[in-house]
């Protein structure tokens, strides 16, 4: 580590930016000759494996054009066979390392080479550089800065690009990865803000609802005006004090915001636009965005407007299913559907991701599941020229009622956070009840409302901010929203015994979307058993 803390954005003609963020100055087809370029690139470079040969049947393309109308749409299941067991030698190049990720049933391992490595560490370095940023060429990363990365361990998608990041990066963990994969997750988050508070921290990476958790308890201990033993240390008393101060200044409680003048706040999760205003309140700074997935890598990031995002051209070759060929899919596994471009997009429209790797990488014409709204074809503020995008929700987490809406996780949880309602956690799953479909949300909150008036609040808070699902009342008067109020703890008993008994990370807490069987039944009985 230099003695000198240098910034890494030195000019307006820096080549950092030029090699990171070059990216959003692309014109629509010089993005979309990368594309084509690293696919027919990529082609070549993977014909003769087994893994290819078995999608392509060892054919040669001239053209894009002639890939897209041959060759055929694949899902996680052509995969897996080969990844579970760790068929290394079908694949076009050997793995550098595997990465994991929650499937629906159980894990997916996803083998990453070392070029797509090196691609995602150099994503990952736009994103520091424009969270920092304010404008086109300039950034406040400096060398040294101080980061906290509240991610999941390795072989997660951010347990291994924190580990990457710490390597490759001149910047500071608070924590170094390998130094706490065996911790708890919950451990880990409260190890990492302790020594922040003594050291001090620069950025800070967190899923969005960690953040918000954390402006919630900063809430709730100041109400009490108590504050724990760590915090009243004396090393950590000069900066507890100047917060004191700043709070009582501005006449509110203390805020995490008082305790660090963050340079940035990288966040992620559906909920992310969500909670952006909660955010910025407690921790004061708008949180900075990427989009990315485990099979795909970095795929689009924010630029220093921090509104909406800019597909990365280097990652993978994008192809876009239309809504309506999507639903066609739904009725018929077996419909192999159309696909348009990046330059075909309409704004305004729902897309499919599809994705064929670059960097030997096996994906080829891959769904990801995710599915993405074009907001624009330009973000005019920041002068970039390429579409922008939303991530919406993941295809198979969506609730269809009657054929009318189809609710995602995105959905509710707007709804939750318009209605002011707090609560600790929640659930939600399609059930019926004496022939009657139902949407039943579980939450856990404290008691002061039926739940009947809980239901009441939120049908009004969907019906604002899904028009098909005010439709669904008002055509059909069908409100199929039930809740059901689970006690104080009820969470917090299922993560610890899903501990106790060995669970992965993703299965410490139910899924938000269709939560199985037995999960509902453990959530009611360790319910039951807090009366």
């Amino acid at each position: 580590m230099r003695t000198v803390r240098m910034p890494f954005i030195k000019s307006d003609y820096d080549k950092t930016w030029n090699k990171h963020c070059g990216f959003l100055d692309l014109s629509m087809e010089q993005f979309m000759t990368i594309q084509q370029a690293l696919l027919m690139e990529q082609l070549d470079a993977i014909s003769e494996s087994p893994m290819a040969r078995k999608f392509l049947g060892g054919r040669r393309y001239e053209t894009v054009s002639q890939f897209l109308q041959s060759a055929p749409i694949t899902t996680y299941e052509d995969y897996a066979a080969e990844f579970e067991n760790g068929g290394a030698a079908l694949l076009p190049e050997k793995p550098y390392v595997w990465a994991h990720t929650s499937h629906s049933s159980g894990f997916k391992k996803v083998p990453y080479t070392q070029q797509f490595y090196e691609q995602m560490l150099n994503s990952l370095m736009a994103a520091f550089i424009l969270s920092c940023s304010r404008g086109r060429n300039q950034s406040s990363l400096t060398e040294g800065d101080r980061v906290l990365y509240n991610v999941a361990p390795s072989p997660y998608l951010s347990g291994i690009l924190a580990h990457g990041a710490s390597e490759r990066f001149n910047l500071v963990p608070i924590i170094k990865p390998d130094s706490h994969d065996g911790m708890d997750f919950k451990e880990k988050i409260a190890r990492g803000f302790e020594l922040s508070l003594k050291d001090g921290l620069d950025i800070l990476i967190a899923m969005t609802s960690v953040l918000v958790k954390m402006g919630n308890d900063f809430d709730r201990r100041t109400k009490k005006t108590k504050f724990s033993r760590r915090i009243l240390q004396p090393g950590v008393m000069y900066r507890y004090l100047g917060a004191l101060i700043k709070s009582k200044l501005e006449h509110r409680r203390i805020m995490p915001k008082d305790l660090w003048n963050l340079k940035a706040i990288i966040g992620w999760g559906i909920d992310t636009p969500i909670y952006r205003e909660h955010i910025r309140k407690y921790w004061g700074h708008y949180p900075y965005e990427f989009h990315a997935c485990t099979e795909a890598g970095i795929i689009a990031m924010q630029s220093w407007t921090r509104k909406d995002l800019t597909f990365v051209p280097d990652s993978n070759f994008y192809e876009f299913i239309p809504e309506a060929e999507w639903l066609k899919t739904r009725i018929d596994k077996s419909y192999q559907p159309k696909t348009v471009l990046l330059d075909q997009v309409e704004p305004g429209k729902l897309y499919e991701l599809v994705i064929t790797s670059y960097h030997r990488m096996p994906f080829i014409r891959y769904r990801l599941g995710h599915l993405v709204r074009i907001t624009s074809l330009a973000d005019k503020e920041a002068k970039i020229d390429l579409p922008q995008m939303v991530f919406e929700a993941r295809a198979d987490d969506l609730i269809d009622i009657a054929g009318f809406t189809r609710l995602s996780e995105k959905t509710l949880a707007q709804a939750i956070a318009n209605s002011g309602i707090e609560c600790e956690d929640w659930f939600v799953r399609k059930e019926q009840d004496n022939g009657r479909q139902m949407v039943n949300l579980y939450m856990e909150m404290n008691g002061g409302r039926s739940p009947a008036q809980v239901a009441g609040i939120l049908d009004e808070e969907l019906r604002k901010v899904d028009r098909f699902y005010s439709d669904l009342g008002s055509m059909m008067d069908n409100h199929p929203l039930n809740v059901t109020l689970l006690h104080p703890g009820t969470f917090k008993k299922y993560y610890e015994k899903q501990k106790q008994a060995g669970a992965q990370l993703h299965e410490l807490k139910p899924p938000r979307m269709n939560a199985p069987d037995g999960v509902v039944r453990e959530i009611v009985a360790l319910n039951n058993g807090l009366n």
